[in-house]
């Protein structure tokens, strides 16, 4: 199931009127090992009890994550090929990407 699908569960439970504690129990004994853990439905609960009407979720703000297209990744491998002894944060100013998303790649 995806997050959203757990959600919408979460959702319809609460407006049956159920506890955080039951519709995770619930949940556990239909999905056993790919039930969301207690503290997500908790949080979910609150945010249905507190009005909230959507599953979705809500737009962040920061950077998309953009980073990690064919276009870089080959970037990054030619980079690499060209001078193996580069660190991960030469590469990212190289590129214009973070550190974070160069180890990301190398790591893949």
């Amino acid at each position: 199931m995806e997050k959203t699908e757990y959600r919408a569960v979460i959702k319809f439970f609460v407006l049956e009127g159920l506890s955080a504690t039951e519709i995770h129990t619930k949940m556990v004994k239909v999905l056993k090992e790919s039930a969301p853990s207690f503290p997500t439905v908790h949080r979910w609960v609150l945010e249905f009890k507190r009005g909230r009407t959507s599953v979705e979720d809500e737009p962040r703000s920061g950077r998309p994550k953009s980073a990690t297209t064919p276009e870089i990744i080959e970037q990054v491998y030619d980079i690499v090929c060209k001078d193996p002894s580069l660190t991960k944060r030469e590469i990212a100013d190289t590129i214009g990407i973070s550190a974070e998303r160069v180890l990301h790649i190398l790591h893949e």
